[in-house]
């Protein structure tokens, strides 16, 4: 019998029958109990029948008393006429006191928790046993597991529409009491943040460009007033540079201090005065750092969620990542289907960390075959996947490049090509190719 027992899950018939009995006693205290704990929380099923009973009853205004809940139980077909009755008094009567029901909740809620540490424990195990899968993905699915439990989402299921209003009422009355003029976060170039909606939770976003547009520069712009403006912090995958050369391009950014100086070294003591400043800038802000080239998505997922209140990932470029197989040399359709499991892994990732995800791509050669160079969604490199996984696609495009004589000298273009929250549209921006920066239109440099 003892052997029995010991093999039950971890659980406290005390704390939840406290925690109910609390309930019952004193109905100022549900409200705090309904946001700390979901029916799930509660390991015996009369219990969690009962808590299901008081919760839809809050929810609905009703009063909470024993005669109420015992009705509303009868309606719900969970009331047993030989215990139901007794063991609601029963509750009432252990219940010491119901000024300490957040003791009891939380008693409960670490015994929860503890629940879904060994279920996931048990299923990894079964994984391995069964040998369903690499090591890779084992791993990456415990990790995915171990994080979902960590985010409050261990037992996540099918979500009544009205739990998902509430949640859309809080995103609501948080947006309210903003001052920041875009619900998600900034770029730094309000135009942009005005077509776009800033970069908001769990979206991916796509900066396409061919070769010299800009598209790292752009980039670190978001980066930069990410980490300095947004209090939170802000990551940046690079596969391309060296985090020499970021900071490099940053300090240029930050200082106005033209590029070819800081590569070249010949400074002026002013140049210097400018730097210094500029590093104590970049030293408080939050910006995080990783060049290995050789990174794939569920390696940046890991490393992202170690991060403790994330804002931004921004990943440059997609076509220099690997697969999860970690195999770089796909040729024609496998390098297709690689690129196409990236860009869904990197939108779930967006999903998974409730962040905005940035990632920069490489364009094919098509619009320089065509009259008007513009960038066009079938300009895609290797993937149509790209397109359909990302929440917004955005291309850089400077007509200087292609034509030296053109009026528009350095006068750039953000072509907003896809975008699920709004309108699509061009936005025009300054181009000042000394720093590797952009700027708004309305915006100098003397302003800085």
């Amino acid at each position: 019998m003892d052997e029995l027992l010991l093999k039950q899950m971890p659980h406290s018939t005390e704390a939840e029958q406290a925690t109910l009995g609390a309930m019952l006693m004193d109905e100022r205290c549900i409200p705090q109990v309904v946001e700390a704990l979901k029916p799930d929380d509660f390991y015996l099923r009369q219990n969690r029948e009962i808590f299901e009973t008081i919760y839809s009853m809050f929810s609905l205004s009703q009063p909470v008393d024993p005669v109420t809940v015992l009705e509303q139980m009868k309606l719900h077909g969970v009331y047993d006429e030989n215990t139901s009755r007794g063991y609601l008094l029963q509750l009432m009567e252990i219940t010491p006191t119901a000024a300490n029901v957040m003791e009891y909740v939380s008693i409960v809620k670490d015994k929860a928790l503890l629940r879904r540490i060994s279920e996931t424990a048990g299923d990894i195990t079964a994984m391995v046993s069964e040998g369903t899968g690499t090591a890779q993905d084992i791993l990456e699915a415990a990790e995915q597991r171990i994080y979902a439990i960590r985010q409050g989402r261990g037992a996540q299921g099918l979500a009544h529409i009205s739990q998902v209003i509430l949640g859309v009422y809080e995103r609501l009355a948080e947006l309210a009491q903003s001052d920041s003029a875009v619900p998600g976060l900034s770029t730094g170039l309000s135009d942009v943040d005005a077509a776009i909606s800033g970069l908001n939770k769990s979206d991916l976003i796509l900066l396409a460009a061919r070769p010299g547009m800009g598209k790292t520069s752009m980039a670190l712009n978001i980066l930069l007033h990410g980490g300095k403006h947004s209090g939170k912090n802000v990551v940046f995958f690079s596969l391309e540079m060296s985090r020499e050369q970021l900071a490099m391009r940053l300090l240029s950014n930050e200082s106005f201090v033209d590029n070819k100086k800081l590569v070249t070294g010949k400074l002026s003591e002013e140049d210097w005065v400018k730097i210094a400043a500029a590093s104590a800038v970049l030293n408080k802000s939050t910006i995080l750092i990783d060049d290995n080239p050789m990174l794939t998505v569920a390696d940046m997922n890991a490393k992202c969620r170690r991060v403790d209140n994330l804002g931004l990932v921004v990943i440059d470029y997609l076509q220099l990542m690997q697969s999860a197989g970690g195999k770089n040399n796909y040729a024609g359709e496998s390098r297709q289907q690689a690129v196409s499991d990236i860009s869904r892994s990197l939108k779930i990732m967006a999903k998974e960390l409730n962040v905005p995800v940035l990632c920069l791509s490489q364009l094919s050669r098509a619009n320089e075959s065509r009259s008007d160079k513009r960038p066009m969604l079938s300009d895609l490199r290797e993937s149509g996947a790209i397109e359909q996984d990302a929440d917004i696609v955005m291309f850089l495009y400077r007509e200087d490049y292609y034509n030296q004589e053109t009026e528009d000298h350095n006068l750039a273009e953000c072509i907003i090509a896809k975008n699920r929250h709004g309108e699509t549209g061009t936005v025009q921006l300054q181009w000042l190719p000394e720093f590797t920066t952009f700027s708004g239109l309305d915006r100098r440099h003397s302003e800085y």
